[in-house]
């Protein structure tokens, strides 16, 4: 998950009398006093560790010239332009403190222990590395997503112990290995070509919005399974959708404040745990039945067992199911879309593609989809969504708390990130390096083709899926379904945009994607 914007001074922080001064000029005077001391706090207040080996601290901005103040308000209205700006100020280490709050002794209640924290930045592939690289006993993902736990419930993922969470995520890891996959891939196409069968035979659609269905309708067949799809489906996108709409930013630093966003939450989620129990009760009362293949991922959970003995309970089974729904949606619906706009915008490209698929399917023209195709006969449509992910990575910070001094060695200098901070990284600054990736602002997904495989300069340069031990788990599963789905819809569609360019980035989303335009005008090929 990702912090896409911050949050100025807290409510009630530095509160203001009860009764205000009748007279206006004391008024003012009292809150120039008060920002002055404020301002002061911040500024004269020295760090506590790292010493000369600290990182460079961000106190200046060109959005204020107060110092410090001026680096929250740019933090909030666009993180990935003041790493941008602070990369090329500062270089490939940086701290830069968000917010005031860091010199209370205790955090405040409801709220997210991020808001208390300096952020460090690693920018690069060689700052970069110690990130990757560090166990979770020195970089640490619980203490920064503990705002997840009021969506997936308690004891999951971060939330769990650390024995618990191997056992999830190993059970995580069986539903997605190659062998499922490769079941996995005739199972989307199937939805794919139904969802595919109810568009007319030429007209004009918001190709995100199809494409967020398609994703949907294909993560609900594979993980949920049959019975799910076939007889709960419209239910469960609805809970999934209450349960999207309450992750806000807000929720990032007050994860259960009193909002109508996460009281819908709060229900959906309970409502959602309600639903699969009775589910997961109707299998395990009868085992007879077909409820589905036995391939979809609700089966490995329901047969968890702990490394104590203990059975996974029905809330937690339901609780790992919204997580790799989570996980999946956003990703692979934002992916599809940018990956079909840039193909779209880039005529050549789009030649080439259709070409492609073409000889993959020359001689069987009505030929099922095989995971053999689109994992090895696919090159350049893989490629192409592999440069989209590069150019419009959905998430745009990956974050880390450091529960121990972090040595970090790059541009010939050596840094300690004190104890207690915040590390960030950026895929969205970082695979935009142009030492890295050459002409980085331009769609070229020859750049990962022989020859060049620029990807491969450094372990660490390519971040669509994170990297190192922390590589998302699902993105075999991620490029299975989106080349399956685009496959499809390539073959079947003649498609041109709307818009003469791509859209913009939308990077005040939680996690992001297109920000306008994404009609694409459609007609069905002839046989």
């Amino acid at each position: 998950m990702t912090v896409p914007g911050g949050q100025s001074l807290p409510p009630g922080f530095g509160g203001l009398m009860n009764s205000p001064p009748s007279d206006p000029l004391l008024l003012g005077l009292s809150c120039v006093a008060a920002l002055s001391l404020l301002y002061l706090l911040l500024v004269f207040r020295p760090r506590t560790k790292g010493g000369s080996t600290a990182p460079p601290v961000v106190t200046s901005s060109p959005v204020s010239k107060l110092p410090v103040i001026g680096t929250i308000v740019e933090f909030a209205t666009s993180p990935v332009k003041l790493v941008q700006r602070c990369y090329e100020d500062y270089g490939p280490v940086f701290t830069v403190p968000v917010s005031p709050r860091q010199h209370l002794a205790e955090p405040m209640p409801m709220t997210n222990d991020f808001l208390h924290k300096r952020l460090t930045f690693l920018v690069g592939p060689e700052a970069q590395e110690p990130f990757f690289k560090a166990p979770d006993e020195t970089l640490s993902q619980n203490e920064v997503y503990c705002f997840m736990k009021p969506v997936f419930g308690p004891g999951i993922v971060y939330d769990a112990t650390k024995k618990n969470r191997q056992v999830q995520f190993q059970s995580m890891a069986n539903g997605l290995r190659t062998a499922r996959l490769k079941g996995y891939t005739a199972k989307i196409e199937r939805e794919t070509r139904m969802y595919l069968d109810t568009w007319s035979d030429e007209g004009e659609l918001d190709l995100f919005h199809a494409l967020s269905e398609l994703t949907i309708l294909t993560s609900s067949r594979c993980l949920h399974g049959d019975d799910v799809r076939e007889n709960l489906f419209k239910e469960v996108s609805e809970l999934y959708h209450d349960l999207d709409q309450g992750l806000t930013p807000l929720t990032v630093f007050f994860p259960n404040a009193p909002t109508a966003a996460h009281k819908k939450r709060n229900a959906a989620r309970a409502k959602m745990v309600e639903l699969f129990s009775k589910v997961i009760k109707n299998r395990r009362d009868n085992p007879d039945q077909q409820h589905s293949d036995g391939t979809d991922i609700l089966s490995i959970f329901m047969d968890v067992k702990y490394k104590d003995g203990s059975a996974i309970t029905d809330e937690q089974v339901t609780g790992l199911l919204i997580a790799l729904l989570f996980a999946g949606q956003h990703t692979s619906c934002i992916t599809s879309t940018w990956t079909s706009l840039f193909i779209l915008n880039n005529p050549s490209i789009m030649k080439r593609i259709v070409e492609e698929q073409n000889a993959v399917f020359s001689g069987r023209e009505d030929a099922n989809v095989e995971y053999k195709m689109v994992n090895e006969e696919m090159p350049l449509l893989h490629n192409s969504m592999k440069e989209a992910l590069r150019l419009c990575p959905p998430l745009i910070l990956l974050i880390r708390q450091a529960l121990k001094d972090v040595k970090v060695k790059a541009a010939g200098k050596n840094y300690v990130i004190p104890k207690g901070d915040m590390v960030l990284i950026s895929p969205s600054v970082g695979m935009r390096i142009p030492e890295v990736f050459k002409e980085p602002n331009t769609f070229d997904p020859d750049r990962f083709g022989p020859g060049r495989e620029e990807d491969k300069s450094s372990p660490y340069a390519y971040m669509g899926f994170g990297g190192g031990m922390h590589s998302c788990m699902g993105q075999n599963f991620a490029y299975v379904q989106v080349k399956t789905i685009l496959s499809v819809l390539f073959r079947e569609f003649e498609l041109e945009m709307v818009a003469s360019d791509v859209p913009e980035i939308d990077y005040a989303a939680m996690v992001v994607g297109p920000k306008g335009d994404c009609r694409v005008r459609y007609k069905r090929r002839t046989k």
